[in-house]
């Protein structure tokens, strides 16, 4: 069974696509980008159901769908799309589309419609054990494959909450707020085309959840939770991450108390705290989705593969998120201070990790002189 998807928004696509599979496992889900190519990949008896969005960088969506009903008259169309407005549903009623949701969309509703467009899944394909070494599986990951671990606890909610009413905004902040996972997809969401517009860029889950609304903030993390339906941690790989997000809360703590005494803005500064084990958090999930293939790991070979690779995973991370400048000197600024035209904030930071670090107080003694905390 195949399903195409038609948006420009990654965050969107990806939601859709994780949705599909939640009650799908084995479906192929293509995504597009615009309407040239996603006309190129159609032909008749492709695909079991398509869903388009209405604007789009080259056309508008609805242009697929008008080709489609040309020559087939019984694959299921959903439009998703940010148009509401009664000519927009009009326009495309003619076309016998299945159904027509309006962005932000509940969950529970595009679930529902999906579980009874789609047919029933093929019988599983035979899973092939990955017996590739744990070093050569890192080697070979793509930025796209790279991901954070959600909190357990996150997670499980997140699972459980396909139908239930949007939280306030306070809410979701307290609950998500050392979720270092959600924390930097809905800053990247928030900075993404979409939502960014004029305004400047995001640098904290308050400001990202207030950009992105209660409703769509909540839908991008039940994407994140979907995709990691089957990767939970135990045993030595649990230990290991608890470690990081132990630590990453701790330095978030810590800054902010400091931020408030200098008189600086905290928000971006605990957020940076959080993503500064994004790397080691980053190869811990990798490792953990690795033995779910059928493979086992030594704590040798695991603090091997945490040493090589965090750093660039924690790079690419960065790069393919989009972060702000703002918040990757932040995270600099943790292990070393700059040369030049050090920042308030960087010093607040950089002293944070010295404090709960245990460096020597003739160091720390010198980061508060600097941070103006005499």
């Amino acid at each position: 069974m195949r399903v195409m998807i038609l948006d420009d928004d990654p965050w969107i696509s990806d939601l859709l696509k994780q949705l599909v599979l939640s009650i799908r496992p084995v479906a192929q889900v293509d995504c597009f980008i615009d309407v040239a190519s996603a006309l190129d990949a159609w032909q008749p008896s492709t695909y079991q159901l398509v869903m388009a969005d209405w604007n789009l960088p080259d056309a508008p969506g609805v242009n697929l769908l008008q080709k489609i009903r040309e020559k087939d008259q019984d694959t299921p169309l959903i439009m998703i799309t940010g148009r509401a407005d009664r000519d927009s549903v009009l326009a495309v009623k003619s076309l016998r589309i299945s159904a027509f949701f309006t962005k932000p969309f509940q969950v529970s509703r595009v679930v529902q419609c999906l579980d009874t467009l789609l047919p029933l899944d093929e019988p599983p394909r035979t899973t092939t054990v990955n017996n590739e070494d744990l070093i050569s599986y890192l080697s070979g990951l793509s930025a796209a494959e790279l991901d954070l671990p959600l909190l357990a606890s996150v997670k499980d909610k997140l699972q459980l909450g396909y139908g239930g009413a949007v939280m306030d905004l306070r809410e979701l902040a307290n609950d998500w707020q050392y979720d270092p996972a959600l924390c930097a997809h809905l800053i990247a969401a928030a900075n993404g085309a979409a939502y960014l517009g004029l305004g400047q860029p995001c640098t904290n889950l308050n400001g990202a959840l207030a950009r992105l609304g209660g409703l769509t903030s909540v839908n991008l993390a039940i994407s994140q939770a979907l995709r990691q339906t089957n990767t939970q941690p135990d045993g030595m790989l649990k230990t290991f991450i608890q470690a990081h997000l132990d630590d990453a809360e701790r330095l978030a703590e810590r800054v902010v108390l400091l931020a408030q005494q200098c008189g600086v803005d905290p928000a971006p500064l605990q957020s940076a705290a959080l993503l500064h084990r994004m790397g080691e958090l980053c190869v811990l999930y990798q490792t953990q989705k690795w033995e779910n293939l059928g493979n086992s790991v030594t704590e040798e070979t695991l603090t091997h593969a945490v040493r090589d690779f965090s750093a660039p995973f924690a790079i690419r991370l960065k790069a393919r998120w989009g972060l702000p400048m703002v918040l990757r000197e932040l995270i600099g600024a943790i292990y070393a201070l700059p040369r030049m035209q050090v920042r308030r904030e960087q010093v607040v930071m950089r002293l944070a990790a010295a404090m709960n670090n245990g460096e020597p107080e003739a160091d720390i003694d010198r980061l508060q002189r600097l941070a103006g905390l005499t």
